[in-house]
């Protein structure tokens, strides 16, 4: 059966342009209607990947026995539901709440369209054809920030109806599409850690969720370190981070199907290290736009990467679970991030949160290049 690779991809990148939308809108959202400095908005935005994280194994366990279909399906319904809770919360508590239950319709929504995207693909078209689909993540992630600007930079209500009506256009675009199989296969009981965390994912997985947390760092304090400094272009620069993110992504996918996954990662990671560091000492506009700039080269090719390295490792078997966990690391990452950033920008000033958040890229990197090659056999 032919699978709808486009009509998903959209479906996705609306989901996403959702999510990415209350990024945007959440650090400026909290503090005027809640109260509350970074440490406040760094959780609302870190604590929605702590669901993600949690739903990503299980939304690729029921892909890889022919379930994406309604996974997909009620990931943009708990999308729409948590931009909604998100919209009406009476008091912090209860968005943080919504913010997990759209955290947990993210996971579902891209973590069981994944697999059913790479059903068929050869082995040597992964790298590229993951690159291309998480596109529609990483595009929704970028683009979503962009709208909210252009929609109302406060965060008011007008965003959060914006957040839900994507999300719905989402759940629309699934319903119009057939299912993954013609019959699903019976559900591999699930026994132990083992069954949900392949051997050959958790070190994949420590480089995404080291990157993960420059990432974090970038989504949940740029904002408020330019203006906290007064260097301006606040508005602009998850927009600036967006379009070269977005570029590199675009063109550089096929680089990780030539080079490797090992080679690409190390080397993206390392101009990341460089972004993020210029951010820190930044002191006008056009170094901190610059410094903005390669943060977003510097993490656009990560996840095409990590994608190479785990489907190595584990050598093809359960490849929806193995991409679910292994992106779930990525989502404890940026969990991580958003308070402790917070918290070390409360503490030291956000300079300082940005260099914690480069020392995670020299670590991603270390880890990178003490990788075996190959996972040892399971027993």
């Amino acid at each position: 059966m032919t699978v709808p690779v486009r009509r998903l991809w959209v479906a996705v990148l609306c989901g996403y342009l959702a999510f990415g939308a209350a990024l945007q809108a959440l650090p400026s959202y909290v503090p005027a209607t809640f109260g509350g400095g970074a440490l406040a908005s760094g959780t609302a935005v870190g604590i929605a990947f702590l669901a993600t994280a949690a739903a990503r194994p299980f939304a690729g366990w029921l892909a890889d026995a022919g379930r994406s279909r309604p996974v997909v399906l009620a990931g943009g319904v708990l999308a729409a539901i948590g931009g909604l809770g998100q919209l009406l919360a009476p008091e912090l508590w209860v968005l943080l709440v919504a913010r997990l239950v759209m955290g947990a319709g993210e996971a579902a929504l891209f973590s069981a369209a994944l697999p059913w995207v790479l059903t068929g693909a050869r082995m040597a078209q992964r790298g590229r054809l993951a690159g291309w689909f998480g596109l529609s993540m990483w595009g929704g992630l970028a683009g979503g920030p962009v709208i909210a600007t252009l929609v109302d930079a406060d965060g008011s209500s007008t965003v959060w109806w914006v957040v839900v009506g994507l999300s719905f256009v989402s759940v629309l675009l699934v319903l119009t599409t057939r299912s993954d199989r013609s019959r699903p296969e019976p559900l591999v009981r699930i026994r132990g850690v083992r069954d949900l965390v392949p051997v050959g994912v958790p070190l994949p997985g420590a480089i995404i969720g080291l990157a993960a947390y420059c990432y974090g760092t970038v989504a949940a304090l740029l904002v408020l370190r330019l203006r906290a400094d007064a260097i301006g272009v606040d508005d602009l620069a998850l927009a600036v981070f967006a379009a070269a993110f977005l570029v590199v992504r675009f063109a550089g996918s096929p680089l990780v199907d030539r080079y490797g996954g090992r080679v690409v990662a190390a080397w993206t990671v390392a101009v990341e290290i460089v972004a993020l560091t210029g951010i820190a000492l930044a002191s006008g506009p056009v170094g901190a736009s610059v410094s903005t700039a390669l943060a977003g080269v510097g993490l656009a090719l990560v996840y095409p990467a990590c994608v190479s390295l785990t489907l190595d490792r584990v050598r093809g078997l359960r490849p929806g679970v193995s991409m679910g966990v292994m992106t779930s690391f990525w989502d404890l990452g940026v969990l991580v991030a958003g308070p402790a950033g917070g918290f070390v920008a409360e503490q030291a000033g956000f300079r300082a949160a940005f260099l914690v958040a480069a020392g995670a890229g020299v670590a991603c990197v270390v880890v990178l290049l003490r990788m075996p090659r190959r996972a040892a056999s399971p027993r």
